[in-house]
């Protein structure tokens, strides 16, 4: 009889960012590997164990067998004690601190993922996380207090280099259980006066003739959410993400339609150098692999 050798932690990080993401894909990409790769690994893997790990089902998506579920909870246990090892005797001692601007929305939405990556493979950098309206944010950039930002397009300054990470649709949003889309005036829920978003919606409303009230204003997309969910009022917003309880509005509801907009990535004047680079390709390979994800649909 032939006794196994120990378990090779590609492996079980391969195994452990599949059980993460659901997908043999995406887990494929976090690992630079192909999907057939990534298979043969599990495959592999389930022979060593004797037992199975993994079930496919409809569309692809992925689920834990009881037993992988017992792996997995030891994996991540030895993964992060291989890791801390690593890093004490090869990963490269790069330390110091990172200063990242973002809305509060985009920080809820992206960042946490993005922050994970980043503290895995450089940990002795901090990132400084400062949530403010794009407007604000701008006005650190210029001031030397930001190494990066994300920002809502419009806010950039003339010609300040930028990278477009993503470009969709703004749309109306409403509450699940109430219509506030149906009074007239339309009740609004919207960020204070710099905001591209609310420029957005009322000059929609504006040009279309439809009376509005802005019932509410709040410097962050969490604060124009409430009042929604209380069915007090609509807002405005991407759909990639939100709370239970709102829903994006169906063109067949009668608001006007809402221009497309861009997230933007711009560095500050400066930044310091390779860190930020590094984290910068982190985050535009997050939405580039965001992109990729089907969108949010009006309800029926």
């Amino acid at each position: 009889m032939t006794i196994p050798s120990g378990i090779d932690p590609d492996i079980l990080r391969s195994f452990a960012f599949i059980a993460e993401e659901g997908s043999f894909t995406r887990a494929a990409e976090r690992v630079g590997r192909t999907q057939s790769a990534v298979s043969m690994q599990m495959q592999r893997l389930e022979t060593q164990l004797g037992e199975k790990l993994l079930l496919r089902g409809k569309g692809g998506a992925v689920q834990l067998t009881s037993h992988g579920q017992y792996l997995l909870e030891r994996a991540r246990t030895l993964l992060a004690l291989h890791d801390d090892i690593w890093a004490a005797f090869r990963a490269p001692s790069v330390q110091g601190t990172i200063r990242l601007g973002s809305p509060d929305d985009y920080a809820l939405r992206y960042l946490p993922p993005i922050l994970k990556r980043f503290a895995d493979s450089h940990p002795g950098v901090d990132v400084d996380v400062l949530c403010l309206p794009s407007d604000e944010l701008v006005e650190r950039l210029k001031a030397g207090e930001l190494d990066l930002s994300l920002l809502t397009e419009g806010h950039e300054p003339p010609g300040w280099p930028k990278e477009l990470l993503w470009r969709g649709r703004l749309a109306w949003i409403t509450s699940e259980r109430h219509a506030p889309h149906r009074l007239t005036p339309l009740p609004l829920a919207l960020a204070h006066g710099a905001c591209s978003w609310r420029e957005a919606a009322v000059t929609a409303l504006t040009k279309a003739g439809r009376p509005y009230r802005v019932a509410y204003t709040s410097g962050t997309q969490v604060g124009t959410h409430a009042p929604v969910l209380a069915g007090l009022a609509v807002t405005v917003s991407t759909i990639s993400w939100l709370p239970e309880g709102l829903r994006p509005m169906r063109a067949d509801e009668n608001l006007p339609p809402l221009p497309d907009f861009g997230i933007l990535l711009l560095k500050g004047r400066d930044a310091t150098q390779p860190i930020t680079d590094t984290l910068a390709t982190h985050i535009t390979e997050a939405f580039r692999q965001e992109a990729t994800k089907p969108m949010r649909a009006a309800a029926a």
